[in-house]
């Protein structure tokens, strides 16, 4: 029973910045690798970005150089600095999350998604 609640979309000017968080929560024992991904209207849902449990990050050759992937352990979250938002990067941008719980073993968990909308 483990929840990812993201927050921090919304409206934003071509150039502008936000920040989203992806906070989990459950009886969990251990989160390995987190992700964000996003999906526009008429498009394939993309991996924007990951870390891994050690930290390394990856990211899709559409947001590097602008976004940033980071994680708190102790407050089970995950955050996306985006920077330098163009309107392409319109999307529900949603948290995927690999987390090991007392209940059952290693599996993946989506949260709902929050709304990002690049215009002017």
């Amino acid at each position: 029973q483990v929840h990812l609640v993201e927050s921090g979309g919304g409206l934003v000017q071509p150039g502008g910045s936000l920040r989203l968080s992806c906070a989990a929560s459950g009886s969990i024992l251990r989160i390995h690798t987190m992700a964000w991904y996003r999906q526009a209207p008429g498009n394939q849902r993309e991996l924007v970005a990951t870390i891994s449990i050690g930290g390394t990050t990856n990211y899709a050759d559409s947001v590097k150089g602008r976004f940033t992937i980071s994680r708190d352990n102790a407050e089970k979250t995950v955050y996306l600095q985006m920077n330098s938002l163009k309107p392409e990067d319109t999307a529900v941008y949603l948290c995927n999350a690999i987390i090991v719980t007392y209940h059952s073993p290693l599996s993946g968990y989506w949260g709902q998604g929050t709304q990002v909308t690049v215009s002017s």
